[in-house]
């Protein structure tokens, strides 16, 4: 029963206080272990629907940051900050990059945060395998993105094909750490890579 009491909490309390998802506790939660957003900031959030973290975002880098965010379905209503704006695409698009930065207007961001998520087919086998392209997808974008010394969080789903994904990016970091966080549901398999100082990569 706690896992349903648990849902049921956050999710009243997302509404309540007028944020458009539970994953806004997420990113609040990370922000205070490992301050990774501050004033000023440029920002790519990757699969930002239905745009929590866009909010949470905005807050943090405030309106002299700026924020794109891009998912698959739109951001509606759009979130009402100067700094953020929100794009619809893939991001398996080999052209998605380049609408990115155009978007941010510069050429990398200082934090790449990604809450992605496959949806659930029910299927194990397939589910592994979506979760596995994208994180590919993801991993693939990074050295497009991401200025060196940049920091960087990616929702990672339980499965042996996601660590795999895991362990190398891990290797183009300073510092990654793996983190299962209090606004996770209860039951849930995911779990956060939090990474600091990109090394850079061939993109």
């Amino acid at each position: 029963m706690a896992r349903y009491e648990r849902k049921d909490r956050l999710h009243q309390r997302a509404k309540d206080e007028g944020l458009r998802s539970r994953a806004a506790y997420k990113l609040d939660e990370l922000q205070k272990a490992w301050k990774l957003l501050r004033s000023g900031q440029r920002v790519f959030d990757l699969g930002c629907w239905p745009g929590g973290w866009l909010e949470v975002a905005a807050r943090l880098v405030g309106p002299s940051g700026r924020i794109v965010g891009v998912d698959l379905a739109a951001v509606d209503p759009p979130i009402p900050a100067t700094q953020v704006v929100s794009l619809v695409g893939d991001l398996e698009d080999p052209k998605l990059a380049e609408r990115l930065r155009e978007a941010l207007g510069a050429e990398r961001a200082d934090v790449v945060l990604s809450d992605a998520a496959p949806k659930l087919t029910g299927v194990r086998e397939r589910d592994r395998a979506n979760e596995e392209r994208l994180l590919e997808a993801v991993e693939a974008l990074l050295p497009q993105l991401l200025t060196k010394g940049g920091a960087f969080v990616v929702k990672i789903l339980e499965g042996p094909e996601a660590q795999i994904v895991d362990k190398r990016i891990r290797a183009s970091f300073e510092q990654a750490k793996t983190v299962k966080l209090d606004a996770t549901r209860k039951g849930s398999t995911e779990r956060y890579l939090v990474a600091r100082g990109y090394r850079g990569g061939v993109s």
